[in-house]
């Protein structure tokens, strides 16, 4: 089965799970590939777009199971090997972090990943904002990485959320 069956199938019951036939999003407008440190694949993300909103629909693989911090990082850069090239979290409103604290929470904080026994996860989480809004601070001139934590968010601790270490990374680019 190609890479991208693979994920549309494990992409497509999550989608249809929470939304009406018309919220669905219609156009994928950016796509990257995950990696681990070592280069090998960890999964793939993609935005997904309806004209209005914009989705994030990952598919991640090789991950240690439970739940682990994801979220949109400020700088289109993933150097290995603890990807800190990608910058801090995107945050063009300047909240603080989380969804728990009390001024947060910004573009870049989604939900945690849940990683199964397996050593896979998939999930789609809806970004806040209109879709020309936040594609704009996706699509910066510096661009956008995509990261995956060894641990999960805590939803509070600024400015991350006490996620730990960065164990995959990926640049968005649009399609």
């Amino acid at each position: 089965m190609s890479r991208r069956l693979l994920f549309t199938a494990l992409a497509i019951p999550a989608v249809a799970a929470c939304s009406t036939i018309s919220e669905l999003p219609t156009d994928r407008v950016a796509e990257t590939t995950l990696r681990f440190a070592n280069g090998l694949p960890a999964g793939t993300v993609q935005l997904l777009s309806n004209g209005q909103t914009v989705s994030v629909a990952v598919a991640a693989v090789g991950m240690s199971p439970g739940e682990h911090g994801f979220h949109l990082h400020t700088t289109g850069k993933c150097n290995a090997p603890d990807f800190k090239s990608a910058g801090g979290h995107l945050n063009p409103g300047n909240a603080s972090h989380g969804s728990l604290s009390p001024g947060g929470k910004h573009l870049g904080d989604m939900p945690n990943l849940t990683i199964g026994p397996n050593g896979s996860g998939s999930a789609e989480f809806a970004l806040e904002g209109n879709a020309t809004s936040v594609l704009d601070s996706i699509f910066d001139e510096d661009g956008t990485a995509v990261v995956v934590h060894a641990g999960p968010d805590d939803y509070r601790t600024d400015p991350a959320g006490n996620a730990g270490s960065r164990i995959a990374c990926g640049v968005l680019e649009r399609i």
